[in-house]
Parts: structure tokens; sequence; C-alpha cells
């Protein structure tokens, strides 16, 4: 797929904290400004499910989002969606999309930021699941008069 690549990075941007994408965005020595296409906005999306992954999806709850559209000052349009409403995160994001339409700057920024924020947010991850697995427990069933 032509997209796969834009899609890795989008969830990159969009699940790392904005602080990480702040320091990114200043190591940039000759970082474009941009107007918004749009206001930045905040609004709710519907999150459907299904029953154990395979049933009939159903409406399961509201969530928070922010959407954001700019235009760097070469025309390049950038897009993003974030969950919760910080609207800084959102253009960060949106920035570095466009950024990294630049097959020129790609290369670099998927070395220099997407690459590590993937690397630190695995890391989470596998911290997290190494927590979890601390308290599992474990039930065995013992049969009687077997």
């Amino acid at each position: 797929m032509e997209n796969e690549p834009q899609k890795a990075w989008m969830r990159a941007l969009a699940l790392a904290p904005r602080a990480r994408l702040e320091e990114a965005r200043d190591a940039i020595a000759d970082a474009p400004g941009f107007t918004r296409l749009r206001p930045t906005e905040t609004g709710l999306v519907m999150v459907r499910a299904r029953v154990g992954g395979s049933g009939g999806p159903f409406n399961f709850a509201e969530m928070t989002v922010t959407r954001a559209s700019i235009r760097l000052d070469d025309g390049t349009i950038g897009q993003a969606w974030i969950a919760g409403r910080d609207t800084k995160h959102a253009e960060l994001a949106a920035w570095f999309d466009a950024l990294l339409q630049d097959k020129a700057r790609r290369p670099a920024l998927l070395a220099s930021v997407i690459a590590p924020l993937e690397r630190e947010r695995h890391a989470q991850d596998a911290a997290r699941a190494a927590r979890v697995a601390a308290t599992r427990v474990d039930f065995e069933t013992v049969v009687r008069g077997a």
C-alpha cells in the first residue's frame, strides 16, 4: 500500500508526548513556517466495538479528538487527528506530517524523529506488559475423583 508509511508515522506522532515533538521541532535548523487551513478543532467521535471481536458492531463510547490541518510555506498540506484536547500536539503532528511528505527530508526525519519515538513507545509497552505480568495469577482446576 502506498500510504502505509504515512500511517506508521502518523501513529508515532499521534501517540508521542507533545514535549518530544517540540524537542524534535526545535532540533530542525531550517524549520519552515505554516498557516492553519482551518482552526484546530476538538470534538467527539463514536468508538465502535464488537462482542468477542467477531460479533455484531455496537456503539461503545465517545472519544475526544483534536484535528489540525496546516499548510507549510512551500504549499505542502499536513493533517493530523490526536486523542484528547491538545491543540498544539495536533498542530505539531500535522506539521511533521507535511515535512515527512517531502521525499528529500523524509529519510532524515524517519531516522531522527519517528524511529526514536517508536522505540520509546515499544519500550513503554514492554515495561507496562512486565508490570502486568508480575501480577498475573494462574488458576488451576483440580478434578476430584478422577
